[in-house]
């Protein structure tokens, strides 16, 4: 137990939302007095007694976790993943005790540093300057303390020049520069770090991550929330998978990956939403991902298999030539590979209304791994619409060769080849 730092117990957080009625009829001027009467005097009586105030005239409990129970030891680096209000966030917050539990407790072992959302900490009318002394107040360090890590924390921030302007005239990214500085460099026990390095250009993203991977080798514990699943796979040693407010998966990180990008998977293709339009909206992206003969969205694909890749659209247009592009991207954001509809050979006709595309790779190369596919529509020199990263491609290993064995999953590369062996006596 004693290298526990962190220990969360039945953990979960409600909140009360409202909801506005709407009966379906027309309202008189009355009407709305009375509700308006109504309303001031419901938050006016929440106000006294402390509570706070909902805006609607029902209202719902709603859960952001609930049941949440785990362990994190020191110097472990955990990834937390999720789809977006799974309750990353919100665990975070209530792990840096900004947030109170409404049941069970957290159990935390050292100093706690916070990078949860753009400024946290900071206060917009002071300077730089001033703003490092104030983050390490806050933190418990001494002066002497922060002023031996200043120069560091600037040097890594990259502000020097705006040192002793006030942060309200920072720009999202130096903001985040500075924070994500202080709080790496002022030795918290436990680091942690949300979505935030997404403001970040893609240096100091890299940056950000050698130094949390340095901060984990010093024996000290990360926290760090994440959609960018190849930083997750670099730095984390486990990974907890949230969904609905609840533990779905933890434990190893390659694991707790694929079974998110499968479930994502399977969440693409039972929807109808549209995932992504042109400008003028006379283009519309409703799916794209791997299928079955049948046409039947897979979850994930085995190595060996004829690939059926289907992009849904809706359209208005009436097109006679279209290309149409699926770039495949490995979780290191590496193009992996790209299929070309037109460089194919192959032209396709866009009639109005709902149509599926679908694109035949007999015998699929790619080895088992997680990869993401990025879509682009082209009419001529006309790009119609490209959307990057938007659906994951699952791929297991399957018997390739058709020889009843399965290449071992570790024997790294991205592709398998079909090869012919053969020996002879040759004379030298």
């Amino acid at each position: 137990m004693s290298d526990i730092v962190i220990k969360a117990e039945n953990l979960g957080k409600k909140y009360t939302i409202g909801h506005q009625t709407d009966n379906g009829r027309y309202t008189t001027l009355r009407d709305e007095l009375t509700q308006n009467v109504r309303s001031l005097w419901h938050k006016t009586k929440d106000l006294a007694q402390g509570k706070a105030i909902i805006v609607g005239d029902e209202q719902e409990d709603f859960w952001a976790l609930k049941d949440i129970n785990f362990e994190i030891k020191q110097g472990e680096t955990v990834g937390i993943i999720g789809r977006n209000g799974a309750g990353k966030s919100t665990l975070l917050k209530v792990l840096s005790r900004i947030t109170e539990p409404s049941t069970g407790r957290v159990t935390i072992k050292g100093r706690v540093a916070s990078l949860l959302e753009v400024g946290t900490g900071f206060h917009p009318e002071l300077t730089g300057r001033e703003n490092i002394y104030l983050n390490g107040a806050i933190l418990g360090m001494s002066r002497a303390e922060i002023k031996r890590k200043f120069d560091e924390i600037v040097a890594f921030a990259e502000t020097e020049k705006f040192l002793d302007t006030p942060v309200k005239r920072y720009s999202s990214g130096m903001y985040v520069r500075l924070a994500f500085a202080v709080s790496a460099h002022l030795e918290p026990e436990i680091l942690v770090v949300d979505e935030v390095l997404a403001v970040g250009d893609a240096q100091f993203q890299k940056k950000c991550l050698g130094k949390m991977g340095d901060v984990a080798k010093e024996g000290r514990t990360v926290l760090f929330v994440s959609h960018n699943m190849a930083a997750i796979e670099h730095l984390c040693s486990s990974a907890i998978l949230l969904g609905n407010g609840q533990i779905q998966s933890s434990g190893n990180v390659d694991n707790v990956i694929n079974l998110y990008l499968s479930s994502l998977s399977l969440v693409t293709s039972t929807t109808n939403d549209v995932l992504a339009s042109s400008k003028d909206g006379s283009l519309e992206l409703l799916f794209i991902g791997p299928a079955d003969i049948a046409g039947q969205p897979l979850s994930m694909v085995q190595c060996g298999q004829d690939l059926n890749l289907i992009i849904k659209i809706r359209t208005t247009l009436n097109l006679p030539n279209l290309a149409v592009s699926v770039g495949i991207n490995s979780l290191s954001d590496t193009r992996v590979s790209v299929l070309h509809s037109s460089i194919a050979g192959y032209n396709l006709a866009l009639t109005p209304g709902t149509l599926v595309i679908v694109c035949r790779v007999p015998h699929f190369s790619l080895t088992a791994g997680s990869y993401t596919l990025d879509v682009k529509i082209i009419f001529g020199n006309d790009l119609l619409l490209w959307v990057p990263r938007i659906a994951n491609l699952v791929v297991e290993m399957g018997d390739f060769y058709a020889t009843g064995r399965f290449p071992d999953s570790n024997w790294g590369g991205t592709f398998l080849l079909q090869q012919k062996w053969d020996i002879n006596n040759a004379a030298l």
